[in-house]
C-alpha cells in the first residue's frame, strides 16, 4: 500500500481559463458616449446655424417703410423784429401729418432727435422736430411735426417765388432723418435712421399738396 501511495504523484486543478481573462473595462462603451454626444452637439449647432440664417434672411432683413404726406395745416403766422439790423421775419407754422408703413416684423420706436428740412430752391426754409412714437409692425402709424417756414428766406427769390405762386404751385423739398430702434419677436432689438427725401408740390389754390414723390430707406 505504502508503496503503491508512493507512486501515485500528486494532482493540480488545472487553473480555470475565466479567472485567466482580465475583467472587463468601461473604456469602449464611454468612448461611444463621447462620440455619440459630440455628434448630438454638432448637429444642434448646426441646425442653430442654419435657422440664425434663414431668420438673418428674412425676419431680421429690415425692408424700407413708405411715407406719404396726408394733410398739411397752417397753424399760424409769428412776424419777428430783429436788432440792431431792424429787420422784419416772418414764420409761419405748418402742421404736418406723414402716414407710414412698417413692412417689417418689428416695431420701430423713435425719441427725441427726430428732423425734417425743408427746401425750396436749394435754399433752406424751414425745419421742424418730431415728437416721439412708435410705428407698429407690419403696421401704419402717423407722425405729426410742426414745420417752421422762414418766409424771410422763402421770397430771398422773390421774382421766382412770385411766379411760381402765379403759376399756381410750388415745388419744395423735405428731408427727413428720425434715429430709432427696432424691436424684432421682443428679444432682438437694434438701433436703426429712418430717412425720408420727398419733393412735393403745394398747390395754391386749393393751399395742399398737390402731388409728392419719396424716397425712403432705413440703416442699421
Amino acid at each position: 500500500m505504502a508503496s503503491s501511495a508512493a507512486g501515485i504523484l500528486p494532482t493540480h486543478a488545472a487553473p480555470s481559463s475565466t479567472s485567466s481573462k482580465p475583467p472587463p473595462t468601461k473604456e469602449p462603451r464611454r468612448r461611444r458616449c463621447l462620440c455619440v454626444c459630440l455628434l448630438v452637439t454638432l448637429a444642434v449647432l448646426l441646425a442653430l446655424a442654419i435657422t440664425l440664417l434663414v431668420l438673418f434672411l428674412t425676419v431680421l432683413k429690415v425692408r424700407n417703410p413708405t411715407t406719404r404726406l396726408v394733410s398739411t395745416r397752417l397753424a399760424g403766422v409769428a412776424p419777428r423784429l430783429t436788432f440792431p439790423a431792424m429787420s422784419v421775419q416772418l414764420n409761419v407754422t405748418l402742421l404736418l401729418t406723414v402716414a407710414v408703413h412698417n413692412p417689417n416684423p418689428a416695431s420701430f420706436a423713435y425719441d427725441t432727435g427726430g428732423h425734417t428740412d425743408l427746401t425750396y430752391r436749394g435754399a433752406h426754409v424751414g425745419d421742424a422736430e418730431i415728437d416721439p412714437g412708435v410705428i407698429p409692425s407690419k403696421g401704419d402709424g402717423e407722425v405729426k411735426l410742426a414745420l417752421t417756414v422762414q418766409a424771410d428766406r422763402l421770397a430771398a427769390d422773390l421774382a421766382q417765388l412770385v411766379a411760381d405762386v402765379e403759376s399756381g404751385s410750388v415745388a419744395m423739398e423735405a428731408s427727413t432723418r428720425i434715429p430709432g430702434r427696432v424691436t424684432i419677436l421682443g428679444i432682438f432689438k437694434r438701433h436703426a435712421v429712418a430717412y425720408s427725401d420727398c419733393s412735393f408740390v403745394f398747390g395754391v389754390a386749393e393751399m395742399a399738396v398737390r402731388s409728392q414723390q419719396c424716397h425712403d430707406r432705413t440703416k442699421l
